[in-house]
């Protein structure tokens, strides 16, 4: 809990507070109070932690409370957009791949195991390719 603590402070001192605190809508003072674990009179909330995350993009916080459980704090990539007509016909390919891996595995109205690890498989492809499309939407 120290470092998550000391993880919020930090955060906030690195990232301008006085500016910080206005795009928070807090007062000055009080967010430097409630982001020093030295004082027990004051603690940051949920909304705080919020803040601080979002108007500084500092995530030190966040994986330090990661950390804490035992869990790493992994940026997502973004996918790399493509022409809208390409990930079209790559959605559509995704979605007959996975629309064939189902029939598949109907034929003998059993779904092994393996199947289902295909079909699934399947599906993210189909997701993946849906995350491209959504990016070359956002750019076209």
């Amino acid at each position: 809990m120290e470092n998550f603590l000391r993880a919020c402070q930090s955060a906030v001192l690195d990232n301008e507070a006085k500016t910080l605190a206005g795009k928070m809508g807090v007062p000055h003072v009080s967010l430097l109070q409630r982001a020093n674990p030295d004082n027990d009179a004051h603690h940051l909330t949920v909304e705080h932690l919020f803040g601080i995350l979002l108007h500084t993009g500092d995530m030190r916080p966040l994986q330090a409370l990661a950390n804490e459980f035992g869990f790493d704090l992994v940026p997502r990539a973004a996918p790399e957009p493509q022409a809208l007509t390409r990930s079209l016909i790559s959605v559509g390919k995704e979605v007959a791949d996975l629309t064939i891996a189902v029939h598949q595995a109907l034929e003998d109205s059993h779904v092994s195991t393996f199947e289902k690890a295909l079909i699934r498989q399947e599906i993210n492809h189909v997701r993946q390719s849906l995350d491209v499309m959504d990016a070359s939407v956002k750019v076209a």
